[in-house]
């Protein structure tokens, strides 16, 4: 029997002895590097091996000790890694699965349940946003200005109020069919703002306390040389509430909306309202106009010359 066949059919043991002795070598690399490189015959190597495991109490056949020199030389019992490429890559990642593929089981459910989210409801629900818009745009907005003009044309008492809801109509109509939602809107407010004027019911008066002035007068600053006499007043409701509205104030151009303020009047209507409250304290006709419901306007008792302000 040859000596490739004994080994080949070497007992484990032998075997596990003969990879012992090559790790022996690794481990005593600079041993195995000197003598071997030094051309030291074969049997010196052995020798020193003997040794080695001699003193740790083990005899090793010198068949095994030759068979760990030739494995060494021969690279034998030594892991060489796989050439890169496709193949190795994709055997690593099977190899490494346990580490990487909960995560990427946990990637893909993610994934999937915003794919889902995105196209099961965010997508769906848009389109119902949008359907809703383009409905309240072609159908329920032009409903809606079409039954505050007729409630307008039901209830206004004057002619003025149903040519101004008219065209109101018109214009939110229009915009509604351009798909201007925000302008179809805005006459839709209007409208609403109009009939609400209309409905009020009002008695607009003189302030008759003691706390607060009820007349007084200014010098216009553009015109030093006139005089402008107010009488402030306030709006009052069936129920006795004070109302609040948006006043213009003459002398700044500003708006404040406000339940007191001064209306210009003629300075025959200034002395009368004073001579009445210095008479007792009490201003007996302090009544100065009517908003009747139906009416755009106040109906006037005395005369005035439209100017207002809201400070003094």
């Amino acid at each position: 029997m040859s000596e490739t066949t004994a080994t080949t059919s070497a007992p484990l043991d032998e075997v596990m002895l003969a990879m012992d002795v090559v790790d022996t070598l690794r481990h005593r690399q600079d041993l195995a590097t000197r003598e071997l490189a030094g051309a030291t015959r074969e049997s010196q190597l052995i020798d020193k091996l003997r040794e080695i495991y001699r003193q740790q109490g083990i005899d090793v056949p010198d068949h095994i000790l030759k068979e760990g020199v030739s494995a060494l030389a021969e690279s034998r019992f030594v892991y060489t890694p796989p050439p890169s490429g496709f193949g190795t890559t994709m055997a690593r990642l099977y190899v490494g699965r346990s580490r990487w593929l909960p995560k990427a089981i946990g990637a893909v459910a993610v994934l999937l349940l915003l794919l889902g989210g995105y196209f099961l409801g965010y997508q769906p629900y848009q389109a119902h946003q949008r359907e809703v818009a383009h409905l309240e745009l072609t159908q329920e907005l032009p409903a809606r200005l079409e039954e505050l003009y007729q409630t307008i044309f039901n209830e206004t008492k004057v002619q003025q109020a149903e040519v101004e809801a008219e065209d109101l109509l018109k214009r939110g109509k229009a915009y509604a069919a351009e798909g201007n939602r925000a302008q179809a809107e805005e006459m839709a407010n209007r409208l609403t703002a109009l009939r609400d004027q209309l409905r009020q019911e009002y008695t607009l008066r003189v302030v008759n306390r003691p706390d607060t002035l009820s007349v007084f007068w200014r010098f216009p600053e553009n015109n030093s040389a006139a005089t402008n006499y107010y009488i402030v007043v306030e709006a009052v409701d069936p129920n006795g509430n004070l109302l609040s509205f948006p006043i213009r104030n003459e002398e700044n151009g500003e708006t404040e909306t406000v339940n007191i303020w001064g209306l210009r009047v003629p300075e025959s209507v200034y002395r009368s309202v004073a001579a009445d409250k210095t008479d007792n304290g009490i201003i007996e006709r302090d009544t100065v106009g009517l908003k009747s419901d139906g009416f755009m306007d106040i109906e006037y008792t005395v005369p005035v010359l439209g100017g207002t302000v809201t400070q003094w």
